[in-house]
């Protein structure tokens, strides 16, 4: 069986199966692989994707070529399978293809090949008051990017880790950060400092108490990973409280579908302002995908505007707003713990809320030191990591 090799791309992909027939039809190629499936492709499609360097520049691997410059009727010539397994087009106009077999499997796009793809895909593991939590030591990550991957993986999977052993001089969450994608700045800047203070521009910045939340629910796009690194934390109080809001959203889903679907489809405004900023976004709780999955959590309470919606919604929306606060108090989801100087929490911003109960800055200095990445350099680290 011939070895697939890549294809206008920077990965390579498997031979599964090779192709063991084929026919052209009146609108479409139709692939019978040697497991069975049939799988048909549109003669446009094929075309759109051809990988020749005609088509596709070699050094960015980026299309170069656009479907608008081919006839709308273009159909192929004749439709071959070569000695070396590939799928031969000659079209029409003069201008030929060569498909590997492993590249058309892994974008077949019949029931089957599309399920299968679907089930392969990452899931997110729903987690509650019990969870174990994933713990992972700063110089295996520092220096080892099978650690580093493992860490990454559990990132994006659970969405809440702990790291142990970081050094405790300030700047040092910089250099772990750095080791997943560049730093994502904000008004509170690049590294921002988490400390009680006099004239606070927010109650972050307060020995308050944090209710549950994501940060910055005030931007268009939320950021996908929050840093806290502890580097002193001697003042009795001040526990780090984290829930799994997809989790949350999950138990909704099935205990109050109305609830559910009012914070999915009702936008409430989140706003943020200082002396310099002002900040505002108006976007529903509950994100969903294109399949109806869960994407994105947004709450602050300390950062939300009056609801303004229908006469008919308002209570609706009311109902569903508590129903989501009181679920985030139940200790069924709430996982509490104290973070000790060197340790460090990365979470998934838009999926974990976390909460820190009120401390006595009297009785000892508190200082943490926090940063944000977006979700997309996560998941490209992990790409780039396994391939």
């Amino acid at each position: 069986m011939p070895t697939a090799v890549a294809v206008a791309d920077f990965r390579s992909f498997p031979l599964i199966s090779a192709l063991n027939g084929v026919q052209n039809l009146a609108e479409q190629v139709l692939i019978e692989w040697a497991d069975g499936r049939i799988s048909p492709f549109h003669h446009v499609w094929l075309r759109d994707n051809c990988p020749c360097p005609d088509c596709v520049y070699s050094v960015t691997r980026e299309q170069v070529f656009e479907i608008i410059d081919a006839p709308a009727d273009l159909a192929p010539a004749a439709v071959r399978i070569d000695s070396d397994g590939y799928l031969r087009i000659d079209w029409q106009d003069g201008h030929r293809s060569r498909f590997d077999a492993g590249w058309l499997r892994a974008h077949a796009y019949d029931d089957d090949s599309r399920a299968e793809r679907l089930a392969a895909k990452p899931r997110a593991y729903l987690w509650r008051s019990d969870l174990q939590l994933p713990v992972f030591d700063y110089a295996a990550l520092m220096n080892d990017n099978a650690a580093l991957l493992q860490w990454l993986i559990a990132v994006r999977d659970i969405g809440l880790t702990q790291v142990r052993g970081v050094p405790t001089a300030p700047g040092s969450l910089q250099l772990i950060a750095q080791r997943i994608s560049f730093i994502r700045e904000s008004n509170f800047g690049v590294l921002f400092n988490v400390q009680s203070k006099a004239d606070a521009d927010s109650n972050a910045y307060t020995a308050f108490n944090l209710p549950l939340h994501t940060d910055l629910p005030t931007r268009e796009l939320q950021p996908g990973l929050q840093f806290l690194h502890c580097l002193v934390n001697d003042a009795e109080g001040g526990e780090s409280i984290f829930v799994d809001g997809f989790a949350i959203a999950d138990a909704l889903r099935e205990e109050d579908p109305p609830s559910f679907q009012a914070l999915c489809e009702i936008p409430v405004e989140f706003r943020n302002k200082d002396r310099h900023s002002d900040y505002r976004c108006l976007a529903p709780i509950i994100a969903l995908d294109a399949l109806g999955r869960v994407t994105e959590i947004r709450m602050a309470n300390f950062l939300r505007g009056a609801f303004e919606t229908s006469v008919e919604q308002m209570p609706k929306l009311y109902r569903a707003y508590r129903r989501f606060i009181a679920m985030t108090r139940e200790p069924r989801f709430r996982l509490m713990q104290r973070l000790n100087p060197g340790e460090l929490w990365c979470f998934d911003n838009r999926r974990t809320l976390h909460a820190r109960n009120a401390f006595d800055p009297a009785t000892g200095a508190r200082h943490f030191q926090g940063c944000y990445i977006d979700r997309d350099e996560l998941l490209s680290r992990i790409l780039v990591l396994q391939r």
